[in-house]
């Protein structure tokens, strides 16, 4: 995670997901658990951004292969939200392998910087 900086530890752990469950109270939408046959395989979900929703995704190395599905199902979740008329991505550009983001209609827009680092950035209508 690009945004990680010091040792992450329990407290620090605690605190994460205490700004998750904020952003919940916030804006009524945040980010889950991702469980396949009851085992833990990563988090993610969507997070307002100004007046922007972006879609992050963190698997477990061994899940990888689950992004797509759970991808889908929650860009069809965007979809019936009349909230959400685009989700954005910020990818950071190490990540090279673009093709799912393509393959979902989502466009590049251009690069950020998000608390001093380089993103790209994407956009995909839903409605």
């Amino acid at each position: 995670m690009p945004l990680l900086t010091g040792a992450w530890d329990t407290e620090m752990a605690i605190q994460f997901v205490k700004m998750k469950e904020e952003y919940w109270a916030r804006d009524g939408l945040g980010h889950w658990a991702f469980l396949v046959d009851g085992n833990y395989v990563g988090w993610g979900g969507f997070q307002k951004e100004g007046q922007e929703w972006d879609f992050g995704l963190v698997l477990r190395p061994h899940a990888f292969g689950f992004g797509r599905r759970i991808s889908k199902k929650a860009i069809e979740l965007a979809i019936a939200d009349d909230r959400i008329p685009f989700v954005t991505f910020l990818l950071p550009p190490s990540r090279k392998n673009l093709g799912a983001l393509g393959r979902l209609g989502a466009e590049h827009v251009g690069d950020i910087d998000y608390d001093g680092e380089r993103f790209l950035k994407f956009r995909l209508e839903t409605t």
